[in-house]
C-alpha cells in the first residue's frame, strides 16, 4: 500500500480510502447491510494497509433527515483492535443544522454510533450555496474549534458540491486542515474541478477525492471506449484506468472508493500498491482523454447516484431512473433500457408519478433539473 501526506495535518494516509456508502446489502434494502460480507471486505482492506475509513450520518439510510446504518456498522466493524489501525472520517449533516447546539448534538450522537471517543477527520458535509451561509451563521467555526480543543475531533474539514467560485470562498473562510471533492476524468472541470484541486493544495489542505469512478459509471464503457483502452500498450481494467488517472495527480492524498464486493476491494488494493503520481505516460493520458470525449458525447445527466435526492415522496427511485436513462444514451439500446426500466419501476413508482414538488432538486449536489428529467424519462420509457 502506498501512502501520502494529508496536507497540513501531517498525517500519513493510504492512497486508497474505504468509502462506506455503497456497502453490500440484503434484499436491495439500503438500511440492511450484509454485515458478514461487509466486515470481511473492510477488514481485508485494513489488513492490506488501508488506514482511512470514511462514512457519514445519512449513509445507508432512508433519507437525508435521519441517521443511516453505515455509522453504527462501522462502529462495530472497527472493534477488536481495528479502530486503532485507521483514521476515521465522518461528517456533520450540514442541511440539518439550525443552531450551534445542533452541531454538538449530532457530533455526540455520531461518537456514540461509531463507538469511539474521537473522530480523526471530521467534515462539514456537502457544503453548497444553501448550507454554507446557514452553518456559518450558526457558528460552525466556533464549534469546530471547541470540538478540537476538547478532543472530540482531531482535524476539521469539509466536503463540497457546488460551483468553483464558492469552493474558493469556503477554503479562504477558515483554517481548514483538509477538504473532500468530487474528481474523476469526466469531472476534471466540474464543481471544484482541477482549478479547485490546485487551489486547495496551494493552501496545504489535505485532499480526499470522492466519486473517482463517478459512482461506478465509468467502468461500464461504450464499445468505442473499450476499443481505445484495448489498443493501449498497457492493459488495465476500466476501474484501474479511472483510479490511476486520479492518483496521477500529486495534489491528491486519498481516493475514496465505495466498494460493494470483495472482488472490487482486492482489485483496488492491488492497484493502490503502485499508483505513484505522474506515473501515467503521455500515451496513456491521451487514451484517457479520448475515452473522456466518447463518454461526454453520450452522457445526458450528470448523476453520480449519491442518493441525496431520496426518498421521493411519490415513491420514485430517482437515481435508478436517471441511471437507466443515461445507460440508454451511452449504450444506445432502447429495447433493453425499457426492459430494465420496467423491472426497476415494478417495485417502486415510475417517473410519470412525479408531482414536481422539487424536494429532490433542493438536495441534489449536481444541481440536476430532476423534474424536467422525469418528463423525458416518461416520454422515452413509458
Amino acid at each position: 500500500m502506498l501512502y501520502r501526506q494529508f496536507g497540513k495535518t501531517n498525517e500519513s494516509v493510504s492512497i486508497l480510502g474505504f468509502g462506506c456508502m455503497r456497502l453490500p446489502v440484503i434484499d436491495g434494502q439500503a438500511t440492511n447491510i450484509d454485515e458478514e460480507k461487509a466486515t470481511k471486505m473492510i477488514r481485508y482492506a485494513i489488513d492490506a494497509g488501508v488506514n482511512y475509513v470514511d462514512t457519514a450520518y445519512p449513509y445507508h439510510g432512508t433519507g437525508m433527515d435521519r441517521g443511516g446504518a453505515s455509522e453504527p456498522f462501522v462502529g462495530r466493524v472497527l472493534q477488536g483492535g481495528y479502530r486503532q489501525k485507521v483514521k476515521l472520517a465522518t461528517k456533520l449533516p450540514s442541511w440539518l443544522i439550525k443552531s450551534r447546539s445542533d452541531m454538538d448534538k449530532y457530533l455526540n450522537e455520531q461518537l456514540d454510533r461509531l463507538q469511539t471517543d474521537f473522530i480523526d477527520f471530521y467534515l462539514v458535509h456537502s457544503l453548497n450555496s444553501i448550507s454554507w451561509p446557514v452553518v456559518k451563521e450558526a457558528g460552525v467555526f466556533e464549534f469546530l474549534e471547541q470540538a478540537m480543543k476538547d478532543g472530540r475531533i482531531r482535524h476539521a474539514g469539509f466536503s463540497f458540491h457546488d460551483r468553483q467560485e464558492l469552493f474558493k470562498q469556503i477554503v479562504d473562510a477558515y483554517d481548514w486542515s483538509f477538504c473532500q471533492i468530487q474528481y474523476n476524468y469526466l469531472d476534471e472541470y466540474y464543481q471544484a474541478g482541477r482549478e479547485g484541486l490546485e487551489y486547495a493544495a496551494a493552501k496545504d489542505l489535505g485532499i480526499a477525492i470522492m466519486e473517482p469512478l463517478r459512482g461506478g459509471k465509468i467502468i461500464h464503457l461504450p464499445q468505442a471506449a473499450r476499443e481505445v483502452f484495448d489498443r493501449s500498450a498497457v492493459k488495465r481494467s476500466p476501474a484501474e484506468w479511472g483510479l490511476r488517472w486520479v492518483w496521477d495527480h500529486p495534489e491528491v492524498a486519498v481516493v475514496l472508493s465505495g466498494m460493494t464486493t470483495m472482488e472490487q476491494v482486492v482489485e483496488n488494493v492491488s492497484i493502490a500498491q503502485e499508483a505513484e503520481p505522474h506515473s501515467l505516460s503521455a500515451a496513456e493520458l491521451a487514451a484517457v482523454n479520448q475515452v473522456k470525449r466518447i463518454f461526454k458525447e453520450r452522457i445526458k445527466i450528470n448523476c453520480t447516484a449519491c442518493g441525496y435526492c431520496m426518498p421521493c415522496p411519490a415513491g420514485i427511485n430517482i437515481p435508478d431512473c436517471l441511471a437507466v436513462y443515461n445507460d440508454y444514451h451511452v449504450f444506445d439500446n432502447l429495447q433493453e433500457a425499457r426492459a430494465v426500466y420496467g423491472r426497476r419501476t415494478a417495485m417502486t413508482a415510475p417517473a410519470s408519478k412525479c408531482v414536481e414538488c422539487g424536494r429532490c432538486e433542493s438536495h441534489c449536489p449536481q444541481t440536476i433539473a430532476i423534474r424536467d428529467q422525469m418528463k423525458k424519462i416518461k416520454a422515452a420509457f413509458e
